[in-house]
């Protein structure tokens, strides 16, 4: 018998950053070895994304997962018990089929990829290696940039302001420890700043500052002054967007709660022309809604040759939406999450098809967070270049961070840097 056939399967119902129940799965091999898988939980979702599966009625606001638990206790232990954790592929084909549906709803995405993650890591502990060699495969291995949250808004943030996420990215670093530092030196002049301001009202869901501000473009020139205050030049850190347009627009309208106006898709475009015009952004997600392609294609014309555009509720880690966005013309980076797409192979099949198409990837955790270092490990054994956690505070965001900061000691891997964003 092989040392890596998976003996045990166990689920089991553990808690995220929100303090909601998510799936946390547990594969023994034949050796002895054990790898855990922990599901993550978005806020602002893809509707063609992986769902996770909820119990109904009012216990714990209708977010329980006593079902989800059970069909990793049933229906995938029956199904997995026996397979070989080193055939990753098998392992997500017999899952993708048990489930059956386009969106994991039978058996729920959180159940699935926390068995596929159980797996994988179980593999990687079968053969003595930590999980970002084991998927690397003997390539060699490049530290991603991170993408860091600031001010946190949209659904990460009570809607405070329309724009999900306000980040940096510290494209002139020269590792990624010191891409870290200066974050840190960004976000603590962010807060003196907020603070001085009366503009602080807590803390987001990613961990970064939850802001009162009277406009959507206030965020913009407070973290640009940041910048300047923590004593670094547009060159060596920058601006990133999440726009996430899906969550207040649709048809084409977009409503901006804060600033009380409708814009249409052109409308929207121009705006965010603007803004890139006048402050050091270089990363744009979602600019347009996930049902706005003509308007993905057109800020894409415009706007492709100078800033990065990543595809998030649009491409939904799917390597089949990212062959035809690519085909058409709309975005030049995809957003990878292992939740969305609901299994490992899938998700590396999006990250590879991204990447065949020329196009610059960008591994993501979720609003719905665990203590889980998967991702960090993923960006870097998989070459991704780039990496979005959340921000610069909360545990279960400083743990990825902090897994980063030992991997890149244990491998001294050459930072990604500037060039993950501008070829």
């Amino acid at each position: 018998m092989s040392k890596s056939i998976i003996q045990q399967v166990r689920g089991r119902r553990i808690w995220d950053s929100r303090g909601r129940p998510t799936v946390e799965a547990e594969i023994t091999l034949a050796d002895g070895s054990v790898g855990f898988g922990l599901a993550p939980a978005g806020a602002s979702r893809g509707s063609r994304e992986a769902v996770d599966l909820r119990d109904p009625g009012k216990k714990l606001g209708g977010f329980d997962i006593v079902g989800a638990v059970a069909n990793v206790n049933g229906e995938i232990a029956q199904a997995l018990i026996g397979l070989d954790a080193s055939d990753q592929a098998g392992i997500d084909a017999r899952l993708i089929a048990l489930d059956g549906t386009p969106t994991k709803s039978r058996l729920g995405g959180n159940a699935t990829i926390a068995a596929s993650l159980a797996a994988l890591h179980a593999a990687a502990a079968s053969a003595r290696q930590p999980l970002w060699q084991y998927v690397a495969q003997g390539r060699a291995v490049t530290m991603p940039l991170p993408e860091i949250q600031i001010f946190g808004g949209g659904a990460h943030a009570g809607r405070r302001v329309d724009i999900q996420d306000f980040m940096v990215m510290a494209l002139g670093a020269k590792s990624f420890d010191q891409a870290l530092e200066w974050t840190a030196e960004v976000y603590l002049a962010a807060g003196s700043l907020m603070k001085a301001a009366g503009k602080q009202a807590g803390v987001a869901d990613e961990g970064g500052y939850w802001p009162l501000f009277a406009a959507n473009e206030e965020a913009l020139e407070m973290l640009t002054r940041a910048i300047a205050a923590a004593g670094f030049t547009h060159e060596q850190v920058a601006i990133s967007l999440d726009i996430a347009a899906s969550e207040f627009g649709s048809n084409g309208r977009y409503k901006l709660g804060l600033e009380s106006r409708e814009l249409d898709t052109s409308g929207l475009i121009d705006m965010l022309g603007k803004w890139m015009a006048a402050y050091p952004i270089v990363s744009v997600e979602d600019p347009l809604a996930e049902d706005d392609e003509a308007g993905l294609i057109e800020f894409t014309r415009r706007f492709g040759a100078k800033v990065q555009i990543i595809g998030d509720d649009y491409l939904v880690t799917s390597a089949e939406r990212v062959q035809h966005a690519a085909g058409a013309g709309a975005c030049n980076c995809a957003l990878i999450k292992l939740n969305q797409a609901g299994t490992v192979t899938e998700t590396k099949a999006a990250l590879d098809a991204a990447q065949a198409a020329g196009w610059n990837t960008v591994v993501s955790a979720r609003s719905g967070e665990t203590e889980d270092t998967s991702i960090t490990h993923l960006a870097v054994g998989w070459n991704a270049g780039q990496l979005k956690v959340g921000s610069f505070s909360r545990s279960e965001r400083m743990a990825k961070w902090n897994e980063g900061l030992r991997i890149e000691e244990a491998t001294r891997a050459p930072f990604a840097g500037r060039g993950a964003v501008f070829r």
